[in-house]
């Protein structure tokens, strides 16, 4: 740990949940570094993610992006495919990109598929699904209309899954947005999180929620200064 990491460490009371105003404003007194670093939540849902009916997964379009180019490749063959390119997708293709990527190729972001190519994506998947790239129907990136799902994600989607203990991690922005705009993304997705709560969940659904940078320390939220009303 860094002596600038450790300072910052000590500035944040781990008892105190922060209002989302001041937990912001913190967070970006509290940078560091000379990069435009991430900013992401870390939210703790009451949720069992090893029960199927239980697994919160889905994307929400944020209202200010992301604040970075994301590279979209895209499995769709005859008007499909147009259609993509035409939206703004980096790499659109079927069999040339699966051998491709077979050969070791990764030079992208976000990974959108029309239902009649999912066989032949699904032969990656081995490669996309550990690093979070696979195609699924509950993000919207296994669809007929690529177009949308492309300008969706170059605008600034932000996807979500429940992984291990039930704790979700969101990217928000980058630490140079304005501080509403971050404050707006985060409540963007906790309303959408909201929605998504499985119907078989009990107890308290939203259970802790954390702010960081990329080099930053994690911040405890007040869970009422961004949830819905």
């Amino acid at each position: 740990m860094s002596k600038k990491h450790r300072i910052a460490k000590e500035k944040i009371d781990k008892n105190q949940q922060y209002d989302i105003t001041e937990a912001v404003g913190l967070m970006k007194e509290l940078v560091h570094t000379k990069f435009d670093e991430s900013v992401d939540l870390a939210i703790n849902l009451g949720v069992d993610p090893r029960k199927s009916d239980q697994m919160v997964r889905g994307s929400v379009a944020l209202p200010h992006g992301l604040g970075k180019k994301v590279r979209v490749l895209v499995f769709a063959k005859g008007e499909k495919s147009t259609e993509a390119k035409d939206a703004g997708a980096d790499f659109v293709g079927a069999e040339d990109l699966l051998e491709k990527i077979q050969g070791g190729w990764l030079d992208f972001d976000k990974v959108v598929a029309t239902p009649d190519l999912m066989g032949i994506v699904g032969k990656l998947g081995k490669v996309l699904g550990p690093r979070g790239l696979m195609p699924n129907p509950k993000s919207g990136t296994v669809t007929f209309e690529v177009g949308k799902a492309v300008q969706d994600i170059t605008a600034g989607r932000a996807d979500y899954r429940t992984e291990k203990a039930g704790v979700v991690h969101v990217s928000i922005g980058k630490i140079s947005f304005d501080p509403d705009k971050l404050i707006d993304n985060a409540k963007t997705v906790i309303k959408a999180l909201e929605k998504a709560k499985p119907a078989t969940s009990k107890g308290k659904y939203l259970k802790k929620i954390s702010i960081s940078s990329t080099m930053g320390v994690g911040i405890p939220i007040n869970v009422s200064s961004v949830a819905p009303n």
